[in-house]
């Protein structure tokens, strides 16, 4: 389904590492939230990755696939599909790790079962 989305493989220099491991390796760190240099080797050297996500960033590959995929959403769905994504992250102060701390004023002492 992707692969008409995809830019050919230039025919000069190396062996071009397999788009599908490319994409995998840019999923990874979209997922993990790593830095580039710590992508898994798994994915192939991080400095390949880094640089067909950038070059497929300026030249709006990375548009057309989202492009396609939301056409195929729309179809599959009709037209009332929404896209939610949750990605709530809920950090707490470091005094509110369960430290001891006054009770406000309006409570007394003894709590509310007096």
């Amino acid at each position: 389904m992707l692969a008409p989305l995809l830019p050919a493989h230039p025919r000069q220099g190396h062996r071009w590492n397999d788009h599908r491991t490319v994409i995998n390796g840019v999923m990874f760190r979209s997922r993990a939230g790593c830095t580039w240099r710590d992508l898994p080797a798994q994915y192939g050297n991080w400095k390949t990755v880094y640089n067909r996500h950038r070059r497929w960033s300026l030249d709006g590959t990375w548009e057309r696939i989202l492009d396609r995929l939301r056409a195929g959403a729309d179809e599959a769905e009709g037209e009332d599909w929404a896209v939610s994504a949750d990605s709530t992250v809920a950090r707490a102060h470091q005094h509110a790790a369960g430290a001891r701390h006054v009770p406000a004023a309006d409570v007394p002492a003894g709590g509310a079962g007096e």
